[in-house]
């Protein structure tokens, strides 16, 4: 199965595809397709956003300052609709978005969506030197011997993911991507298979590198 894919997940210093480092140091499953008739109101998704004291965490345009909160600007709007389902179910569980969610309309989860899509990402940056090496093996290639699939297969080498289907990774914040694959890993976010499977044969020390990696990708 093709991964990082989920989490969301190149040649050394700087290659073609748009990796940087800082100066100093989701699978694809039941992802809602918005139909011809709901239109999502992106004016009605920032009022949304912002009444709903969502840009408290994440910032008014999406892009986060706290590594333990994730960016959403930029993401793909039907996987982020996808995860307010799942917070406002309990599927995917979370006290404080379980309880966000649940405010929330389906339109205006679909508002919110495309008004955080339409907002550009901040580029984010590596800081591990140590770790680099390990984490673009991990992302370009995988762990043959583990049967671990290249995160690139499903998020894109550059980390862009594929519209509909897999969730942006590049330039999200390390610490964020890395508490995301241990929480699959450990069987604490259960709601999605595949992810859960690639994390299951993850080391801390992978976990971290590869992490870190995608933090540099743009």
């Amino acid at each position: 199965m093709k991964l990082f894919a989920s989490l969301l997940l190149f040649t050394l210093g700087g290659l073609a595809s748009g990796f940087s480092f800082a100066a100093d140091p989701a699978a694809p499953a039941s992802i809602d397709r918005v139909s011809a008739k709901s239109k999502p109101d992106i004016a009605n998704g920032e009022v949304v956003f912002n009444g709903k004291s969502c840009a408290a965490c994440h910032s008014a345009d999406g892009n986060s300052a706290i590594p333990a909160n994730p960016k959403l600007s930029q993401q793909h709007p039907e996987y982020l609709v996808k995860q307010l389902k799942e917070f406002k179910s309990g599927k995917r569980k979370s006290p404080v978005m379980s309880g966000m969610a649940a405010m929330l309309s389906e339109q205006e989860m679909r508002d919110v969506a495309w008004f955080l899509g339409s907002k550009p990402i901040k580029p984010g940056f590596a800081k591990d030197k140590d770790l680099v090496a390990l984490g673009e093996r991990i992302y370009r290639g995988g762990i043959g011997e583990r049967s671990v699939p290249a995160c690139a297969g499903c998020h894109s080498p550059n980390g862009a993911g594929i519209p509909i289907q897999y969730p942006r990774l590049g330039g999200q914040h390390a610490e964020y991507i890395a508490a995301q694959l241990t929480a699959f890993r450990d069987g604490v976010r259960l709601n999605s298979v595949p992810m859960s499977g690639v994390a299951a044969k993850l080391n801390d020390r992978e976990i971290k590198a590869v992490s870190d990696y995608i933090a540099g990708l743009h």
